[in-house]
This record gives C-alpha cells, sequence and structure tokens, in this order.
C-alpha cells in the first residue's frame, strides 16, 4: 500500500470538503470493512476494519453484541421449540412479538459471552479477530466505493450542519443557483438554501447567477443535507440589513425597537436612541441616502 500517496489523498478530501482528516479514514475503514463483508463474511454480519497509516497493516474483527435470552426472540425452528404455541397465554405471545429477533452473526448470549468476558454487560459489544484479507473481487470494491461515498456525504453534513446551526438570524450572501415551481435555490458556497415562495419578496424576480443577500430563517436536520431556510420576507431581515449597513447600529448607540413590514411595499421602523448626541432617524437615514432600498 502505497502509505504517502494514500496519506495525501486523506487530506486533500478533507480540506476539499472541509472535514476532519479522521472523518475521511473512518470513511475508508468503513468501505474496506463493507468490502470483506461482501466478498467474505455474510450479510448480517458487523465487520470492523482498522487501517495503520504508519505500518499500512488492516487488521479485520467481527462486532457481536451481548444480549439477555429473556429480552431476544428466538427462531422456533432453529431451537427445537414447538410450532404450535396457540396454547400459550396471548400476552405472553405479544409480548415475545414485540421482541427483537435474535441474530447469531450479530448477537452473542449472556451465559456464552462471560466465558469470553466475565464483567461483560446485556448491550456491550464483543470484538472477535477474523483473518487477514487484502485481495477483494469488483463487486466488493464497488461495495466499498459506495460507502466511502455516502461517509464521505454524511461527514459533509454534519460538518455543515455545525457550521450553520448557531447562524440563525444572520445575513448570507448567495447565489440564485435554480427555481423549480416558484422556489428559488441559492449557492451558499459549502451548502444549498432554499428561499420558499412564501418567503420572497412579492413582485420581485431573479435571475439564474443573481447574487443577493438573504436572512437564515431556520437550519432543518431532518434532510439528507441540512436544509437551510431563507428569507427575504421576514421583518428582522431588514434591521439585520440596517445592523451591517449603519455603524450606529453596529455599535450599540441606536436600536431598533421594533419593525413592521409589508415586503414589497413598506417598511416601518421605530428605533431609539442610546446617546443623547446620536439622532436614531438621522442615523438610520441620513440626509439624501435611501440606503438598502432595493433589499426591502
Amino acid at each position: 500500500m502505497d502509505l504517502k500517496n494514500l496519506k495525501r489523498a486523506v487530506e486533500q478530501i478533507a480540506q476539499e470538503k472541509n472535514i476532519e482528516p479522521e472523518a475521511v479514514i473512518n470513511a475508508i475503514e468503513s468501505a474496506i470493512a463493507a468490502a470483506y463483508r461482501k466478498e467474505y463474511g455474510k450479510r448480517g454480519e458487523i465487520i470492523k476494519a482498522e487501517l495503520n497509516l504508519k505500518t499500512g497493516e488492516l487488521k479485520f474483527w467481527q462486532i457481536k453484541t451481548a444480549v439477555d435470552e429473556n429480552l431476544v426472540r428466538i427462531e422456533a425452528d432453529k431451537h427445537g421449540f414447538p410450532e404450535d404455541r396457540s396454547g400459550l397465554n396471548a400476552d405472553i405471545h405479544t409480548d415475545e412479538e414485540s421482541l427483537p429477533l435474535y441474530n447469531p452473526d450479530r448477537h452473542i448470549l449472556m451465559e456464552e459471552a462471560k466465558q469470553i468476558k466475565s464483567d461483560v454487560q446485556p448491550g456491550e459489544d464483543l470484538e472477535f479477530p477474523l483473518e487477514e484479507r487484502e485481495e477483494f473481487g469488483r463487486i466488493a470494491s464497488q461495495a466499498a466505493k459506495q460507502v466511502i461515498l455516502q461517509k464521505l456525504r454524511e461527514a459533509e453534513r454534519e460538518s455543515i450542519r455545525k457550521e450553520y446551526q448557531n447562524r440563525e438570524g444572520e445575513i448570507l450572501s448567495g447565489a440564485v443557483q435554480r427555481i423549480e415551481r416558484g422556489n428559488v435555490y441559492v449557492d451558499l458556497g459549502r451548502a444549498t438554501g432554499i428561499l420558499f415562495y412564501n418567503e420572497t419578496i412579492p413582485g420581485e424576480h431573479y435571475r439564474i447567477g443573481e447574487r443577493l443577500r438573504f436572512y437564515l430563517l431556520a437550519v432543518q436536520e431532518e434532510t439528507k443535507m441540512p436544509g437551510l431556510i431563507l428569507s427575504r420576507s421576514h421583518p428582522k431581515f431588514v434591521s439585520k440589513l440596517f445592523e451591517l449597513e449603519v455603524p450606529e447600529i453596529h455599535e450599540g448607540l441606536v436600536e431598533i425597537k421594533a419593525i413592521a413590514r409589508e415586503a414589497g411595499s413598506r417598511t416601518k421602523i421605530a428605533a431609539v436612541s442610546k446617546t443623547e448626541n446620536v439622532d436614531p432617524i438621522g442615523s438610520c437615514f441620513p440626509g439624501k441616502s435611501l440606503i438598502l432600498m432595493e433589499d426591502f
């Protein structure tokens, strides 16, 4: 294994996707484990792989979870239980059906697990060393490739979530990427935001490639990629723009107390000065300047 090139590739991928190198290595190990299971193991097995970047050595383990025999459902045909259970209490039968099914490829009963580790606890994972392998077939290699792509997407999604989860209520700059069914998709750099139709300014038209500012309304985590919900009609969008453009507001000398807005039509702002020498109205609308009117 060319460790020098492997390390360089790990660092390059981590830099491009703005994720930790450990996440890339974990993706590689998960992919190798998937290839091992595909080529040499069983479908239900849990395989763990570990790659030593210093020596290039690959090690494999099978993971089994210790379970209490009273808390799993064991298949009747494999363990000699009678097929006809109609004479059992109906409530007990219902409880049994709700228990997880015992899988010998994934589970190990407590009695057997204690022979391996005396202080083992239910739910604890035990590792069983497997034969080392270095050659994998085409199908296993394809499975490994899919796992790497999936793990890298997950790592990138988590990185984006961490970056934006504490930025709700901020102003973001992005370029219009595409428009579908009235919804505007915005390229924010590492992530894509969505401006729903009801968050647009009435009468405002958007062009592909046009760069605008947006208010980050919310971050949804249950989607495949963190959903960055944007707005240009929210009243706080105006106050955040004023904070960016008016030094007195940014420095805390003038405070916006309330905003009433009809997006695309008019906006009313109640501002108060915290210093006698500062005029709040003159600070927000100095002279003949009509600042930020294109963003209202």
